[in-house]
């Protein structure tokens, strides 16, 4: 049977719709698919996010980074958080689905909150980790006030893949599903076979229970595993049915085998089993909602190597022969989309991360008519601390909270690399770090064209450039600015 195109397909009377949920990376190549998953880069505390065990700069506060200069972008979050049953469509189904990426979990019995672990909080990549339970919490009392069709919760669901974490975490899945919402899961670079799995007592870090890939699924077994209608033999990925019209393909493209690596791809036998359940969709007339942990596309020229799928444009060109609109994915812990083809191609959207600033999640409303619309939205902690009568003033005033937390990292982040650097002055180092954390700190959210114009007008920003050669943030920093064209939270396609 020949494959067409969505325009193709409409007039079978069913548009293939195609979702990949990404979260994680790796080297990206140009010829055919290995036979086993490969890549020389472990799983590691920082991977791919410039940060490492440096000297906490000396007066650093708050003050010192940079307000934002403008107002945030607005908000495209519906007016109401709850779905009408009365409301009429004009199409004979839409669905919706809300995306979690990269919670990054940690069980609230591996930390003391000492000083180890607020070292790797305060020199990490950006994860709020000493809310992660509140926020998580938070997330899914929203899902379920939300009612979606599904959530979808597509990898790096817990810090470094401790077992604990992972039991502590599906344990409250379980109130998504008995408010009669599905939880589909699958695992992100960090879950599986990490050395990395860590707790955290006094100034010291050690060793924590890792997680094997069934434990993985015994732990999972009631968010898609047992209710799958099929299942890949040599990865955890497998596919659900929504209801007579919609599937889920949930793709697992971790390389864990025998221990986690950064990058992403996909085996040769996992290739033929995605055909074979896109073919059977396609002769069943069914939508299928393809979900993945890594990036399809290169959304970051900065980290090719970390964050797309080995091997992809191999999988690109099987979506395309299948008429597939559009592509999720996570990983990056940036707020992002990008197109195959300027003009057409597969759409391909990456929900940052839960656990970095602006928490925020995936919002996806996909119709009959192959038409969609994806928004973000951020998590209301405020309300949930209210609501639970919590008196932390970090949780109460989280949104003051957030946002120089987040900067704070940046800062340090800067700071750090910039000691290494002979020729600059201390003033130069901070206010090259501030301009830096604000840079930084709206590519993250998505929304860097606000301030690109500024930055460039920016004399600190010459101090950046100079010669091209400072250090990696160099290029990261022109990099940000080239990319800087439009808001990233919200795509439209049909």
């Amino acid at each position: 049977m020949e494959k067409t195109k969505n325009t193709q397909r409409r007039i079978k009377g069913m548009a293939v719709l195609l979702l990949l949920l990404t979260l994680s990376a790796c080297t990206r190549q140009t010829d055919s698919p290995v036979e086993s998953k490969e890549n020389t880069k472990e799983v590691s505390d920082e991977e791919g996010k410039l940060s490492g065990e440096q000297e906490t700069p000396e007066e650093i506060s708050e003050e010192s980074v940079r307000p934002a200069p403008i107002e945030p972008f607005p908000s495209r979050e519906p007016e109401s958080e709850e779905t009408s049953e009365d409301a009429e469509s004009e199409y004979a189904w839409e669905k919706k689905a809300i995306i979690g990426t990269d919670i990054h979990y940690l069980s609230r019995t591996l930390t003391d909150g000492g000083k180890g672990f607020q070292h790797m909080v305060e020199h990490g990549d950006g994860k709020v980790v000493t809310y992660i339970e509140q926020i998580t919490d938070a997330f899914l009392e929203e899902v379920i006030r939300q009612k979606p069709d599904m959530l979808i919760l597509s990898g790096d669901l817990t810090l470094d893949g401790e077992k604990k974490s992972h039991q502590e975490l599906a344990e409250k899945l379980y109130a998504v599903e008995d408010a009669g919402i599905p939880v589909l899961v699958i695992p992100g670079n960090h879950d599986i076979n990490n050395r990395h799995a860590a707790q955290y007592k006094g100034e010291e870090r050690f060793p924590a229970e890792f997680t094997t890939p069934e434990e993985f699924r015994e732990i999972y077994k009631d968010f898609g595993y047992d209710e799958a209608i099929n299942e890949d033999m040599t990865t955890l990925s497998y596919v659900y049915e929504v209801d007579e019209y919609n599937r889920l393909l949930m793709l697992d493209t971790c390389q864990y085998q025998p221990k986690a690596l950064v990058g992403g791809a996909i085996l040769t036998d996992t290739y033929e089993w995605i055909e074979m359940e896109l073919e059977d969709a396609w002769d069943n007339g069914m939508n299928v909602i393809l979900v993945a942990h890594h990036n399809l596309l290169d959304e970051s020229e900065i980290y090719v190597d970390d964050c797309t799928i080995e091997h992809g444009e191999q999988l690109v060109s099987v979506l395309e022969d299948w008429g597939v609109s559009f592509f999720l994915s996570g990983h990056l812990h940036v707020q992002h989309s990008k197109r195959s083809d300027d003009n057409q191609g597969i759409w391909e959207m990456v929900t940052s991360s839960l656990a970095t600033p602006a928490c925020q999640y995936g919002n996806l409303i996909f119709r009959d008519d192959g038409s969609f619309s994806y928004w973000t939205q951020s998590v209301d902690v405020e309300r949930w601390a209210k609501r639970h009568n919590r008196t932390e003033k970090d949780l109460l005033e989280f949104d003051d909270f957030k946002e120089p937390f987040l900067r704070r990292v940046f800062y340090n982040q800067s700071y750090d690399n910039l000691k290494k650097i002979s020729g600059l002055t201390e003033n130069q180092r901070k206010r090259m770090s501030d301009l830096y954390a604000e840079l930084n700190y709206h590519y993250y959210q998505g929304t860097a064209y606000q301030i690109r114009d500024m930055v460039l007008k920016d004399p600190d920003y010459q101090l950046w450039i100079g010669d091209g050669s400072f250090t990696v943030l160099t290029d990261y920093v022109q990099y940000i600015i080239s990319d800087a064209k439009r808001d990233y939270n919200w795509v439209e396609g049909d």
